[in-house]
């Protein structure tokens, strides 16, 4: 499909965001900043809410942020339209004690997060990110910019890296980050001094490593997007920019971003969809609204989740991966995700509906299922409908290079699922 300027100046925002968001408390953070920059209400878990119809909220549970909007019309019984992601994705987290090094090198001591294509963040320049707790009850994030590196060994000294080459998880992924004595020098100090604390201050973190290098279009007619972490930045993104422009004058369903974490994890963490965060929210606003426990559940029999996360394009050199006929592609758009396991929550009604907002959008969408002798991985979908018994699709972008540390995505596919989300969010 052509690539709009539209589409382009998209991606261009997408890579503002996937910048400003190098950890999944970051990646809250953001959402939070840019919808209270669009007039929505930051609120508190611990105060009391003024939720009204009319109204446009947020919400940020450690590195999850939930944020929805209630038309002017909201009653009791109105339904709710929840679009889900995840704001982690797979890599390396810091350590306890996490200086180390050996023979004059400073080095970081990390733990596997998630399922990372490890050899994909070789020689990459590398940043740490995420959040500092500190002896005063402050919480605040830090982001050192361009300060690690996991450099790979050289050809010379292993003659089979070209055609064996794998990392041991515990002796090999373990970054640079300077040169001296891990006696002397310590990373945490690196941390404070860019959050603008002090290194004795600090009594906890969840800090990971992410990419530095910006997200970028290129190919032919410019049709292809690369990041790091579209797996799930680009459902949240897209979300935050379909609920900016929701008109709360209009009728319509509750629409409702849910940016859950831990989803690498599996998402059973109290901000992950596992957990009870978007019921508690789901909860509050009925309340609110002066539902009672059956009017919430005959509001819920017919609202819908729309769990958006990334699926897999067809690769050209690994076409015996992929289904023989089932074969989404890159920059052909958005794609409905289905498994007969339920891996991914998608049934006949959920098609037609996801249908018809792609429909409504001017949008073509593709279809998407695993070849059967390959494992299909899953998402938020199947544990959103299981937790809420609210009625879910599976949808995504297809990409290339997932859980790498740099995925490529369609360009047109970016947008697209944004103005599928539209839709969706105006019911």
């Amino acid at each position: 499909m052509p690539v709009t300027p539209d589409a382009l100046a998209h991606a261009e925002d997408l890579a503002d965001f996937v910048a400003a968001s190098p950890s999944s408390y970051h990646a809250a953070a953001e959402v939070a900043r840019r919808l209270e920059g669009a007039g929505f209400a930051r609120l508190d878990e611990q105060d009391a809410w003024d939720v009204t119809p009319g109204g446009r909220y947020v919400v940020v549970r450690d590195g999850a942020a939930i944020a929805w909007t209630v038309p002017a019309d909201a009653t009791a019984i109105t339904p709710t339209n929840v679009l889900g992601a995840h704001t982690d994705s797979p890599g390396f987290k810091l350590k306890p004690q996490p200086t180390t090094g050996s023979k004059g090198w400073l080095q970081a001591a990390v733990e596997v997060y998630g399922g990372p294509l490890l050899t994909s963040w070789l020689d990459r320049e590398l940043r740490l990110a995420g959040r500092l707790a500190l002896a005063d009850g402050r919480v605040v994030l830090a982001d050192t910019g361009a300060l690690l590196r996991l450099p790979q060994l050289a050809i010379h000294l292993d003659r089979d890296a070209n055609t064996s080459l794998a990392l041991d998880k515990q002796f090999q992924t373990q970054p640079v980050w300077g040169l001296g004595d891990p006696t002397q020098e310590d990373i945490l100090a690196e941390l404070a001094g860019s959050a603008g604390v002090s290194a004795s201050d600090i009594r906890g973190y969840d800090v990971v490593i992410a990419d530095t290098a910006r997200g970028a279009v290129f190919g032919k007619d410019r049709a292809f997007f690369a990041s790091g972490r579209l797996d799930d930045l680009a459902s949240v993104h897209a979300g935050v920019v379909a609920l900016e422009s929701i008109d709360t004058a209009a009728s319509g369903p509750i629409a409702i971003l849910a940016a859950f974490d831990h989803e690498e994890l599996g998402s059973n963490s109290r901000s992950g969809a596992a957990g009870p965060f978007l019921e508690d929210i789901l909860g509050r606003v009925y309340d609110a609204l002066g539902a009672d426990a059956s009017e919430r559940r005959r509001a819920f029999s017919s609202s819908w989740c729309l769990s958006s996360d990334v699926g897999h394009s067809v690769h050209p050199n690994y076409v015996h991966k992929h289904d023989p006929v089932v074969q989404p592609v890159l920059g052909s758009g958005p794609i409905l995700k289905l498994n007969a396991n339920q891996r991914y929550a998608t049934d006949a009604l959920g098609s037609a509906a996801w249908r018809g907002w792609c429909d409504t959008a001017d949008v073509i969408t593709q279809e998407f299922v695993s070849n059967n002798n390959v494992r299909c991985g899953s998402t938020i979908g199947p544990i959103t409908a299981t937790r809420l018994g609210i009625r879910t699709v599976d949808v995504g972008i297809p990409i290339l290079s997932m859980h790498s540390a740099r995925e490529l995505a369609g360009v047109s596919d970016l947008h697209d699922l944004t103005r599928v989300a539209g839709a969706f969010f105006a019911g």
